[in-house]
């Protein structure tokens, strides 16, 4: 999709693009951006894993310990997903 296109169109970008497309932009035929979609991480889905980690006792000393503390970031209110601009 050529620049321009997407200037006129961005609104249909960001929906194509929210629907899981990755659009490549093109400047005088060739490639100079793509836009794709962010990955889905949330603080739920770390929170899990950490949980599982917590208490293995495979881990050594001092992994456990910064499970541990990654933990106990989550659990104080960390916001992984958060809009920035949305105050």
């Amino acid at each position: 999709m050529s620049a321009t296109e997407v200037a006129r169109n961005f609104s249909a970008v960001l929906d194509s693009v929210s629907a899981g497309e990755t659009v490549v932009i093109t400047r005088g035929g060739e490639r100079v951006a793509t836009v794709s979609p962010t990955p889905r991480a949330n603080g739920a889905a770390l929170a899990a894993i950490l949980s599982r980690w917590h208490d293995d006792p495979a881990l050594d000393d001092d992994w456990a310990a910064r499970v541990a503390d990654a933990h106990r970031a989550l659990n104080a209110g960390a916001e992984l997903d958060r809009d920035p601009w949305q105050g």
